[in-house]
């Protein structure tokens, strides 16, 4: 008698813990709604859109208001300007005639040789004996030269001496200048020796 009381309860307490629950369980699942994941939902808009699309009403379905949209751009500040270099240490007022630009141009106070000069300015030893040969007729390879007539200065005699970038008396800035005449109308060092040697000036 005992055993079967003792079983009787068993299955009563199940039945009163797990029937509640279930009962719970399954009113709980009739109510709430399917679970929606994301990718459904996306799905639901664009097959709404396409259907507005469709009757002419895209602008209904979906309104993206782009002309609302307001882009600033921060201006560029404007830039404070150089002070300029005086007129009257750049030299280009008085080229003409009798060489007075250069006085405001300072001589050449510096060392070196013509190799040392020809080296700096970046002219190759193949050229060397045709610059050699122009500088010493023009020059004599002082840098300070001066032609009092025309006011061509330093080793190659550049006419205006202002169009020397740097100083027109300092002998590297004066033959890079002067590579880039040769250069620039004979095509090379070789040619503006072969002028010279042909009209006696280059």
């Amino acid at each position: 008698m005992l055993a079967a009381f003792a079983a009787f309860a068993v299955v009563g307490f199940a039945a009163a813990y797990v029937g509640p629950t279930g009962v719970a369980l399954a009113g709980a699942s009739a109510d709430e709604p399917a679970a929606v994941s994301l990718y459904s939902s996306a799905m639901s808009d664009s097959q709404q859109f396409a259907a507005g699309y469709a009757a002419g009403q895209a602008a209904a379905a979906v309104d993206l208001e782009r002309g609302n949209y307001e882009v600033y751009v921060t201006p560029k500040p404007t830039p404070t300007p150089e002070p300029s270099a005086s007129s009257s240490s750049s030299g280009s007022g008085s080229d003409s005639g009798n060489g007075g630009a250069q006085a405001s141009i300072p001589l050449y106070t510096g060392g070196g040789s013509s190799a040392d000069w020809m080296t700096a300015a970046g002219i190759a030893q193949s050229d060397w004996g045709y610059v050699d040969y122009i500088v010493s007729h023009e020059s004599g390879w002082n840098p300070n030269a001066t032609n009092s007539s025309s006011g061509a200065c330093g080793l190659v005699q550049a006419l205006p001496c202002s169009k020397v970038p740097g100083n027109g008396y300092d002998p590297v800035d004066n033959l890079r200048w002067g590579t880039g005449y040769a250069v620039g109308r004979y095509g090379s060092w070789a040619g503006a020796y072969s002028f010279w040697i042909s009209n006696n000036w280059w």
